[in-house]
């Protein structure tokens, strides 16, 4: 087919990537000696980093995480493609033909008046094309919390789930009462970590219902952390272990007003 006029120089690019991806496999001692396992922990420090990018939102590092993260692609269909297994043509037709599929209020005669249609729809097709579970998308390696958030949301399209936020409040509730009979009665260390493990758990559904994430929040929250005490210790007049507890939050508080 005719690659339309708009799209020229990006597909150019792609191809340029291409073109460099098969010199540093032939030509590159490392690039020759990777596999899909080596670069696989890679491929999780670039996400990693986009999603720093993201969060600071800074466009310049989002563009440069995005041509690391599409580095990483084609170096792994590089490398399916040596195995005979599959390559990069496989690759992006079988997404064209999920999205094509999974959006039939674009590509077919399905109606959708809002977002939740569409979600729900999304779910109902994967069924069908084989998924055995509406949690079999969500990735083992996720993050807890993520991965938390991500399968109450896909229970939720077919139609598990609270009605309001204030029935998910009193479940929090609930479980930090729960949690706090496990210090009053000095249960075991895993049945606290099972009663603290529900609060998360139920904090993680009422923020999703607050529409709220939580992992931005906390990360939000993590980056503050880190200002504030950095603060301290660069203000600090003697050293950390010297210095009470009530001279360290003078300078927290300072780090607060900045």
């Amino acid at each position: 087919m005719d690659i339309p006029k708009k799209y020229q120089s990006q597909a150019f690019a792609f191809v340029r990537l291409l073109e460099i991806m098969d010199d540093l496999r032939e030509k590159c001692p490392w690039d020759r000696k990777q596999t899909i396992q080596t670069l696989r922990k890679l491929t999780i420090e670039e996400t990693y980093e986009l999603a720093d990018a993201i969060l600071e939102n800074d466009y310049q590092g989002v563009k440069e995480e995005i041509g690391d993260l599409m580095l990483h692609m084609v170096f792994y269909a590089k490398i399916g493609d040596e195995r005979k297994e599959f390559n990069i043509t496989d690759a992006l037709n079988e997404v064209c033909e999920k999205l094509i599929e999974r959006h039939p209020h674009i590509y077919g005669d399905i109606e959708v008046t809002d977002e939740e249609d569409v979600k729900r729809n999304w779910e109902k097709i994967k069924l069908k094309s084989g998924k055995k579970s509406v949690l079999g998308g969500v990735p083992k390696s996720l993050p807890a919390m993520v991965k938390a958030y991500r399968m109450q949301e896909k229970t939720a399209q077919v139609g598990f789930e609270w009605e309001n936020k204030d029935q998910v409040w009193e479940k929090v509730k609930e479980e930090m009462d729960e949690f706090q009979e496990t210090i009053d009665e000095q249960m075991d260390q895993t049945k606290k970590e099972e009663e603290l493990g529900d609060i998360f758990f139920s904090l993680i559904n009422y923020a999703r219902f607050i529409d709220v994430d939580p992992e931005t929040a906390l990360e939000k929250i993590n980056k503050k952390f880190k200002y504030r005490f950095e603060y301290i210790e660069k203000h600090a007049q003697k050293d950390l272990e010297q210095m009470t507890l009530e001279e360290m939050d003078q300078l927290w508080n300072q780090a607060k007003k900045n």
